[in-house]
This record gives C-alpha cells, sequence and structure tokens, in this order.
C-alpha cells in the first residue's frame, strides 16, 4: 500500500518571500506567485519538450536565496536532450524578474524550449490589455468558456486588469486555455505554434528568457471562507464504469463498476483476445473501437463483438479514427453499415478517445447523427504534481458541463480517466504495439500509457468520489475510471486499492435521484443518491488537514485529510 507521505503531497516544497513577493518553490516550479498574499500567477517554470511534445526530466542541482533572490541550478537531461541552466528570481518593491539561461548541451529537435506562465483558472473572464510584438495594443479578456484555440496571441505585454502587468522577452508569447485537459490554469509560452515545429536546437545554443511581473494596484482578495457544500439535484446517478484491464496476462476475473469500457485497436494482433477477456468479467460491455479505415477488418470486429450481445451484453458501440482519434462521419458510417451487416442494433457513440481538447477544437467534424457523446480526460497530462490532481476536480465539472453543452442533448459519457495519459495522441511516430495474439504482452495502455505511483494511495478513494461529484452533472451518462487490474488498476498483486472501494460504493448510488455540489474551495465533494428510502451521501476531502463542513440538508460531517465517509439520512 502505497503512503501518504511518500506519494501522496510532496514534502520538499519551500516558501521564498521577499518585500511584498512570495513563492512557493515546488522542485523546478515557481507555483504560487503572490503579492501581498493574492495569486498573481499559478506558476512559471522552464520547460523543454522533445519532437513527439513528451516533457524532458529536470533535476533541480542546487537553489540558493537571499532577501530579495532566489537561484536554482537545473538540468534537462533525457529523450535525446541535455540542457544546463540558470533559473534566476530578483524581487524589488513592486517588480519581480524572472530569467532563464540555458545552454544546450547535445543538437536536438524541440517542438518548444523555454519559460512558461500559468495564470490561475479564476482569472477567467478577467479583461486584459495585450502590446503586440509590432508595438500594438489590445483590449482581451480570459475566456470564460474553455477555448478550443489560443484565445490571446502575438504577447509583448499582458496587463491584467488594472492588477499586474506582465513583459516578456527573449520570444514571441501567446496563451493557450489549459482547462481543455483539466488543468486549472492559462498558459502562456513562446514560439507561436502557426510556426514549424520541431525545430533543432544546436549543440552550444543558448536560450535566454525572462518574464517581469510588475503589481499595479489591489487586486481581488482572496476569500478565506470555504464555506459548505450545497446539494444540488441533477438528474439520474449517472452508471460508473471500469475499463478493462491492459496489463499482461493472466488476469483475474473482476466484476467492478456496472460496466466495462474495452477499447480495440484492430490494427494489433490481439484484439480478440482482449474482447474475449473483457467479457469474460460478465458485466455489460462498453465497446470502442480503434480502426484504421479497413472496412474488412472493420467487419471482423464488429462480428466479434456481435457474439456477446446476449452476454454479458453489449451497452454501447464507439469507433474512432486511429490516427485522428475522433470519430467523424465516415467512421460513424462505417461502424453502422459493420454493424447491420452483422445484425447488431446497439446504441452508435461518437466524440475523442483522448482529451476534452479534441472534442472541443473537432466539433465540426464529430459526428453528430448518433446516440451519445464519449469524451475522456486525465488530471496529469501536463505535470505529475499532487496539486495539479485536486485542481483538476473543479476542471473535471467544467469540461463535464461543457461537454452536455457541445453534445446538444445527446447523452455523455466520460471515460475511463486514468491518472496519466493512456497513449500519446500528438505523439510523431508509431507508438509501441503488441505482437502476439495473445496477451502474455498485455495491449493498449499496457504499451502506450504510463504508471503513476499514487495509483494505490489511500487519498485516492477520496479523489475518485470528488471526480464522480465534479463529473456529476445533469446530462452525463456515464463515468468510467482506471483498469479492473494491474499498474493501472483497482487491484493487483498487492491486493485491492482504496479506489476500488470508492467505486463499488458509487456504484451502490444507481437508481437514485443525483444531488452534488462542493465548498467554495473545491477541496471537499459530495455526491448523493437520494429515494424513497431515504438519502445516501458520500463526501470526500481532498485538503491537506480534516475538515468539519456542513452538507446542505444533512448536517455537519467531519472527514479526515485525503479520506472519505459514507452518511445515511
Amino acid at each position: 500500500m502505497v503512503s501518504k507521505r511518500d506519494y501522496w503531497w510532496r514534502t520538499d516544497a519551500m516558501t521564498w518571500r521577499a518585500h511584498d513577493w512570495s513563492i512557493e518553490v515546488r522542485g523546478d516550479e515557481l507555483a504560487e506567485i503572490r503579492y501581498g498574499g493574492r495569486m498573481l500567477l499559478r506558476a512559471v517554470r522552464a520547460a523543454v519538450r522533445d519532437s513527439g511534445w513528451l516533457t524532458v526530466p529536470v533535476t533541480v542541482l542546487s537553489v540558493a536565496s537571499d532577501a530579495s533572490s532566489l537561484t536554482m541550478h537545473l538540468q534537462h537531461d533525457g529523450l535525446g536532450a541535455r540542457l544546463d541552466s540558470t533559473l534566476r528570481v530578483a524581487a524589488q518593491a513592486d517588480a519581480l524578474r524572472i530569467e532563464w539561461d540555458a545552454v544546450n548541451t547535445d543538437a536536438f529537435e524541440t517542438n518548444r524550449t523555454g519559460l512558461v506562465v500559468l495564470h490561475p483558472a479564476t482569472d477567467a473572464g478577467r479583461p486584459a490589455v495585450v502590446v503586440h510584438p509590432d508595438g500594438s495594443s489590445e483590449a482581451v479578456a480570459f475566456p470564460t468558456v474553455i477555448s478550443p484555440h489560443q484565445p490571446i496571441v502575438g504577447i509583448r505585454k499582458l496587463r491584467v486588469d488594472d492588477d499586474f502587468a506582465l513583459k516578456f522577452a527573449g520570444g514571441v508569447f501567446e496563451m493557450e486555455d489549459q482547462r481543455n485537459w483539466t488543468d486549472a490554469s492559462f498558459k502562456t509560452y513562446s514560439r507561436p505554434l502557426e510556426l514549424p515545429f520541431p525545430y533543432p536546437l544546436d549543440a552550444g545554443e543558448r536560450v535566454r528568457q525572462s518574464i517581469t511581473i510588475r503589481a499595479l494596484g489591489t487586486g481581488p482578495v482572496p476569500s478565506s471562507d470555504s464555506g459548505a457544500v450545497a446539494l444540488v439535484a441533477g438528474g439520474t446517478v449517472p452508471s460508473f464504469g471500469v475499463e478493462a484491464s491492459t496489463a499482461p496476462g493472466p488476469v483475474p476475473v473482476s466484476d467492478a463498476g456496472s460496466f466495462r469500457v474495452v477499447e480495440l485497436n484492430l490494427a494489433t494482433p490481439n484484439w480478440r483476445a482482449a474482447l474475449e477477456r473483457a467479457a469474460g468479467d460478465g458485466v455489460p460491455l462498453d465497446v470502442r473501437i480503434v480502426t484504421d479505415g479497413s472496412a474488412p477488418v472493420l467487419a471482423e470486429g464488429v462480428r466479434e463483438v456481435a457474439q456477446y450481445a446476449d452476454a454479458p451484453g453489449v451497452l454501447r458501440m464507439t469507433a474512432f479514427d486511429a490516427t485522428e482519434h475522433v470519430s467523424d462521419s465516415r467512421v460513424v458510417s462505417a461502424l453502422r453499415a459493420a454493424m447491420a451487416a452483422s445484425g447488431l442494433s446497439l446504441p452508435v457513440l461518437a466524440g475523442a478517445r483522448s482529451h476534452f481538447t479534441e472534442l472541443n477544437r473537432e466539433q465540426a467534424r464529430i459526428a453528430r447523427d448518433v446516440d451519445g457523446i464519449v469524451v475522456n480526460t486525465t488530471p496529469l497530462f501536463h505535470t505529475l504534481d499532487t496539486e495539479q490532481l485536486v485542481e483538476a476536480l473543479a476542471m473535471q465539472r467544467l469540461i463535464a458541463e461543457q461537454a452536455v453543452s457541445i453534445a446538444g442533448g445527446l447523452p455523455v459519457h466520460i471515460g475511463p480517466v486514468s491518472l496519466r495519459p493512456r497513449f500519446n495522441n500528438v505523439a510523431t511516430t508509431p507508438e509501441p504495439a503488441p505482437r502476439r495474439t495473445d496477451l502474455s504482452e498485455g495491449y493498449g495502455a499496457e504499451f502506450t500509457g504510463a504508471v503513476d505511483a499514487r495509483q494505490g494511495a489511500p487519498e485516492l478513494g477520496a479523489w475518485v468520489i470528488a471526480s464522480a461529484a465534479a463529473f456529476a452533472v445533469p446530462g452525463v451518462a456515464s463515468v468510467s475510471w482506471f483498469e479492473t487490474w494491474g499498474p493501472r488498476g483497482l487491484a493487483s498483486a498487492d491486493g485491492r486499492t482504496p479506489a476500488a472501494d470508492a467505486v463499488d460504493a458509487l456504484v451502490s448510488l444507481a437508481g437514485g435521484t443525483l444531488l452534488s455540489g462542493m465548498t467554495a474551495d473545491g477541496l471537499v465533494w459530495a455526491i448523493s443518491s437520494r429515494t424513497d428510502a431515504g438519502v445516501t451521501v458520500l463526501v470526500a476531502n481532498l485538503d491537506r488537514e480534516e475538515r468539519r463542513v456542513e452538507v446542505d440538508g444533512i448536517g455537519e460531517v467531519t472527514v479526515d485529510t485525503g479520506a472519505w465517509v459514507r452518511v445515511q439520512h
């Protein structure tokens, strides 16, 4: 079992203060940059991405500070890259300058190398003025609805409200809405995406960039009142499922969840074995097919699925293009033709198998003459910190609401959610794949996904309860998480995980009227099912300390840090 101390909250963070400025140093990240106690920026860090958008690992070699400066020596090393750099912070009474000076050791190709700024998601809707490279200025605003594309481009300077101003040097910057990936931030970065990438960094090449933050006024002061949990009715409790294990066999039979998601990549040799193993769990199947467009192979895949239509049953089917990872009209039509040829009549879904980002950006391409919309997400796409894992919960609520809006009345199916991506949807080279027809090597995410040490953490049970509460909005028909067994699973050779108990508790809510809510700080979440027999409420606390909260209609509930409780009323 994973301990809280080792794998959940980091223990190496330190707070640096100078004048009215403060920064929480989290490894290589300058986090929660505050002036006068109010947060101006969520974080600043130096990022190096390879040609496949993978993040080059970074090591903090040393940290030194005095009354007005902070200096970090960094080394980015891996994926063919190596950069030695210095990240310096210098504070004045009303200004903070952050400078990165890096020397590249080995020639490599990169999609992005430079400083990135994360603006807090609470900036949504705030007015700003951008100064472009040609000196012209423009009134803009941080988007309220999650923006599918860059909301602000050509940034040299950015004045946010009358609160503070940013000045960028060493490149042209632009902004993207990271809420697409459930990051609680907007990201300003350099090298606009309209320029070609990857681009070369030569051996010995130097990269120098700086950001100057100047405080201007007395912006919004954060509220200290976290509030109570107001339970809001949201239709019927969604169904809760789990993805079939992609781990190498043998894998034990599992009854986790009320349905089983199984993704079959028809270009791999062991998709039949994957389907057979998923069906062996004895719970209804949610079948996702990844196709390269071959009609005969797709027809064969559907014929295999049809064998399980009666037992354990097939709830619905979705087909995704193997390259684009979305369901366009061509793919959906091909799936329907294959189903008709097999005499299979089931709900057909369309959507994105990677992230909400693709659903948001490809709305015009995704088929709408379907029976539902499917979308996936992962909380740890850009960074692996537990802070990000927790902050993602409020963003999950946001993407659920926006997915329902995009669906336009069609039911939305979310998942399977995994801690880290199940595959790299922006990979520029072919990803690894199984070569055998059996499951001795595993399949799917076993080859293309990452494993996270927090999969078995005690706190992950509370996170799953909170995630269910976040996704449970009117219009969401189902939510699924993780796998049944293995390194990304609810169980492994080490036994059941706390997340497995959380999924069981969620399944027990089936059939009731949904109520859900959270505290104002987004750290305590509740999901409830109301039936004629009464109300069952699951309350999860993701805070670093015990919380006593007033739950609407239930009364005061005490929940330990990183835990969840069940309350009957």
